[in-house]
């Protein structure tokens, strides 16, 4: 059975995208190509019970089952080792993708308390859209009371737009609630060239 979703992008939000973008036909419109789902774990990672408890969340919210991603360097300050485990990964595509994005839109992201929307300025220039979410209990699927602890996760929509500005259109149609951010002023570098410097150059 096709998602419902899927048809909705399929007879409404494509020829809608088609029209609003001034492209020559449907197939010239982005869509969403893969989502990527992440789960950091850090030191619970080297904890059992704990990563089987977090996958078995994983796959529920997914519908898939995780794979276990691992540090690629040791740093001190944390304690973490190179090569252990660091957390969770989910890379959904086709009809899964189509049915957590449903879930994700309409029943996961209006259940966050005092949920002011994502901000445009989560896309980066390649198309891609990224955001957080602080508790993964907002899921459904998740029963609180058996939830050893609340944890987020870092989820990743690539698309096959190539602006920022085609990316916004497209989540726009999925109605997922985006509004406007503050672009972050990159600091001006000032060289400061001392007095010796200067009487060198003279």
């Amino acid at each position: 059975m096709t998602p419902r979703l899927k048809e909705i992008y399929k007879k409404d939000i494509q020829p809608a995208l088609k029209d609003s973008l001034g492209l020559k036909n449907v197939y010239m419109t982005p869509e969403i190509e893969k989502v990527v789902l992440n789960m950091g774990l850090g030191l619970d990672g080297n904890d059992s019970k704990i990563m089987k408890s977090c996958e078995e969340d994983l796959a529920k919210i997914t519908g898939q089952k995780p794979v276990v991603t691992k540090f690629k360097k040791s740093v001190a300050n944390f304690k973490t080792r190179k090569g252990s485990n660091a957390g969770l990964k989910v890379t959904l595509r086709k009809d899964k993708m189509y049915e957590f994005l449903d879930r994700l839109v309409n029943i996961a992201l209006p259940r966050i308390k005092d949920f002011r929307g994502l901000k445009d300025t989560n896309c980066d220039k390649f198309g891609n859209f990224s955001f957080g979410i602080k508790e993964h209990i907002i899921f459904p699927e998740i029963n609180f009371d058996k939830v050893d602890r609340i944890r987020g996760l870092d989820i990743t929509l690539v698309t096959t737009s190539q602006s920022k500005e085609n990316t916004i259109s497209l989540l726009k149609e999925f109605n997922f609630p985006i509004v406007k951010g503050v672009e972050k002023k990159k600091k001006k570098i000032t060289k400061v060239v001392n007095k010796d410097q200067k009487e060198e150059k003279n």
